[in-house]
């Protein structure tokens, strides 16, 4: 085993580690109160304390080892690592609600290709995604509570193949992205953890 890859799974250990006593407190008398009266906020920090205790700089620079570009959506049952098999170094990794492709996320793609050596982007949507029961009410609702309407798009969606066909059109024919020649799209079922790619 190199430097690099003992390092990496030290590192995994214990984030994994970590994980597990903030769900634990997580999940006793209150959710997101601990029983200690802390904050899940307090409990990630001291979670931190204990990562950084272990913590070897791995020497890595910003420049993704694989040069490949990952957007995803936010939602917490995906662990894109882990799914798609990536070590600490291995991508650049974008998510938002829904895992679409908007205006920063281009944003951000075009930095990755162009100041930090990326190549492929790979899109990641998923099953019961919860953008795909909320359109542009929402944003109208946000405007008669606070009294202003957001300048972003919920961008909700009901069929979620087309959605990452749509992202798949953003990415490709976005003229700011030099590398659109391997740029591919999947959904990930949540229940099985198996990538289906949408073409």
């Amino acid at each position: 085993m190199t430097t690099a890859e003992s390092s990496t799974e030290s590192s995994t250990a214990a984030r994994t580690e970590a994980r597990a006593e903030v769900r634990e407190e997580a999940r006793t008398e209150g959710g997101p109160v601990a029983r200690d009266g802390g904050t899940v906020t307090d409990h990630l920090l001291a979670a931190n304390t204990r990562y950084a205790e272990r913590f070897e700089d791995p020497g890595m620079d910003a420049r993704p080892v694989l040069g490949v570009a990952v957007v995803a959506c936010m939602d917490a049952r995906i662990d894109l690592h882990a799914a798609l098999g990536l070590a600490l170094g291995d991508c650049h990794t974008v998510r938002n609600a829904g895992g679409v492709v908007t205006d920063d996320t281009i944003r951000s793609l075009t930095i990755s290709q162009r100041a930090l050596g990326t190549r492929s982007v790979i899109l990641v949507h998923h099953t019961g995604c919860g953008l795909q029961s909320l359109t542009e009410e929402f944003r109208h609702e946000l405007e008669r509570e606070v009294g202003q309407r957001p300048s972003w798009a919920v961008e909700g969606f009901t069929d979620v193949d087309q959605d990452v066909r749509q992202s798949l059109q953003k990415v490709r024919t976005s003229p700011f992205l030099p590398h659109t020649d391997d740029v591919r799209g999947f959904v990930f079922d949540v229940r099985t953890g198996r990538l289906r790619e949408v073409t």
